[in-house]
């Protein structure tokens, strides 16, 4: 079985060299690169983690800024490193979804070989998820070209961390209303709107929506992955380190005591990942 980490950051060194510099820039990313957890990670780093814990292939991406100069910057290092690592790396683009050159960066970037967009920040970037005045050009543009969008969300309960934002789950949920053919990956979980997959109706609007589990050994103990399959989402979960804040090691040992089946496990660590990827 192949196995896939679909959530994992890279930056280029020239970028993580100047972290600071462009923190004065930006926002959203001065205070994640604050974060002593949230190191920087290159593609080589990425490649040799991937030996390391027994992962075949990672799906990597430059951070999402307002600006799209820095977002064409970070998606030229993937794009250049995709290249170098064909059969270890998967390229996402970073994109401004209400920029006016979104579009065109898209399809520079879909040119160049990239397989998605992601990660985006709806509050860090300055866009409202929730509008479709603001999302419908730029879904449109990734449906017309059969892209994935990988969507950063949080749960609104419980303790603060570096990057928790107001977002919530109504506006997420619009989003996917907005969008009904845009296949969509929610990071975290979806900040647990995969619970109101039990309500039908939610289920059927909920039909081209995947999570990511990233960032459970900080937020949920293994009960997650048996209730996510206790829902009858095992095709809809994607396996997502959070690179380099967490190694996929982390996550193993309580998939194993989650009491999943083997081959719901199977699905979670890359069945579901090489689908959607179209790597098999």
């Amino acid at each position: 079985m192949e196995k896939i980490d679909f959530h994992v950051h890279v930056t280029p060194p020239e970028i993580s060299a100047r972290y600071q510099r462009y923190g004065e820039q930006e926002p959203y990313f001065a205070l994640m690169s604050a974060n002593l957890r949230n190191r920087f990670a290159t593609a080589e780093e990425v490649v040799a983690e991937l030996d390391r814990t027994g992962f075949d292939r990672a799906v990597v991406f430059g951070f999402g800024f307002r600006d799209m100069g820095l977002c064409r910057e970070v998606n030229d290092y993937v794009i250049a490193r995709v290249r170098e690592y064909p059969d270890r790396l998967i390229g996402y683009m970073a994109l401004c979804p209400n920029h006016r050159e979104a579009e065109r960066e898209i399809d520079r970037c879909c040119r160049a070989g990239l397989r998605g967009i992601g990660e985006l920040f709806p509050e860090g970037q300055g866009f409202r998820v929730e509008e479709a005045e603001e999302t419908r050009r730029f879904a449109g543009a990734c449906i017309e070209r059969g892209l994935p969008v990988l969507v950063h969300t949080n749960e609104p309960v419980g303790h603060s961390y570096p990057g928790k934002t107001g977002v919530t789950l109504k506006q997420l949920d619009r989003f996917v209303e907005n969008n009904p053919d845009l296949t969509i990956i929610f990071a975290h979980w979806g900040g647990g709107l995969l619970f109101y997959e039990s309500m039908p109706e939610q289920r059927e609007k909920y039909r081209n929506l995947y999570y990511d589990n990233a960032a459970t050994v900080f937020l949920y103990d293994e009960g997650i992955y048996r209730a996510a399959c206790a829902l009858g989402l095992e095709r809809k979960i994607l396996f997502g380190s959070d690179f380099p804040l967490l190694s996929p090691a982390r996550y193993l040992r309580g998939i194993e005591r989650s009491g999943m089946s083997e081959a719901a496990a199977a699905l979670l660590l890359g069945g579901n990942g090489a689908r959607l990827c179209g790597t098999r």
